[in-house]
């Protein structure tokens, strides 16, 4: 088996993208302690918004418009149900993740007609890919870093945005003492509830982009359950990287390069397609379980300091 590794860290980008954006929405709500497993749900419900959008208004930019909207929206949903409604946030995450498997086929099949797919009722419409000046003619480089879809830059953008907006902005300040201390928080005048729908509205910015890059860039279609567990995903990746922009940024990387081999093996091996699958998400729960033994071990080393 042959594999060109340029083509193959280039992939591994582009799969990585909406790693990187679910994690990023999963992370906000983490800074302002609420562990939003809805993600995987909003990402959905986004990815078919912007499909519809861009075919409706007949503009690839009102499809993205859309699919964020979507996200922010689904995202006011879940908010508005823990933080106004008082109801337990992880219920709340699986009934709406439950919600939006069902109800986007039901949406789709209003619109369409069709329960599998939009790509023979909906007009294709694609994030364009960019092609960075003087980057581009450069060997090997060129390959890997330019020609990527729009939105995998912006991911980029994002993950220093959310690291700035974190850590030297006042909104950020709040959102992490929120999710340290809300009691101490409150004490001081910061609105708890307030700080949440905040994260919660930067949450679905992020998963916005997210559905909307699997939708309107992975491909140009919506397909039933095509976030395919991306967003537990990207919760993973931002549990292992401690809450750090870049951290998560990393490891969404590499859980993108493990989908980068799989995908390179079902075309140049003869191993059983649904293992090939499972290599994923068999790398995530790896990822987990290493990570963890390494928390325990550091807690572990730190009391014994201590005594």
């Amino acid at each position: 088996m042959s594999i060109d590794i340029v083509a193959f860290i280039a992939d591994a980008i582009k799969m990585a993208t909406p790693l990187v954006f679910a994690a990023l929405a999963a992370l906000m709500t983490r800074h302002a302690g609420m562990f939003n497993m809805g993600v995987e749900g909003m990402i959905l419900c986004s990815a078919l918004g912007a499909v519809a959008g861009a075919h409706y208004l007949g503009s690839v930019w009102a499809g993205l418009l859309c699919g964020i909207l979507t996200g922010v929206l689904t995202g006011f949903i879940i908010a508005f149900a823990h933080l106004t409604g008082k109801t337990d946030l992880y219920l709340t995450c699986i009934a709406f993740n439950l919600a939006a498997t069902g109800g986007t086929v039901f949406v789709m099949y209003l619109l369409t007609g069709e329960k599998s797919t939009t790509s023979g009722a909906f007009r294709s419409y694609q994030i364009p890919n960019i092609n960075i000046p003087i980057i581009k003619d450069i060997p090997i480089l060129g390959r890997i870093i330019s020609g990527q879809s729009l939105l995998t830059y912006v991911a980029v953008f994002c993950v220093w945005f959310v690291w700035f907006l974190l850590k030297r902005t006042r909104v950020g300040l709040r959102i992490r003492s929120v999710g340290e201390n809300p009691k101490a928080a409150e004490s001081v005048g910061i609105s708890v509830t307030q700080i949440g729908y905040i994260a919660f509205l930067f949450c679905g910015l992020f998963a916005g982009l997210s559905g909307t890059f699997l939708s309107m860039s992975w491909v140009t279609f919506f397909m039933k359950n095509m976030v395919n567990g991306r967003g537990y995903i990207g919760l993973s990746a931002q549990n292992m990287a401690n809450g750090s922009p870049v951290g998560s940024a990393l490891v969404s990387l590499l859980f993108g390069a493990t989908t980068s081999i799989a995908t390179t093996m079902k075309s140049q091996s003869n191993f059983p397609t649904e293992f090939l699958e499972m290599v994923p998400y068999l790398a995530t729960i790896l990822a987990i379980i290493f990570t963890s033994i390494y928390k325990i071990n550091k807690k572990r080393r730190l009391e014994q300091g201590i005594k």
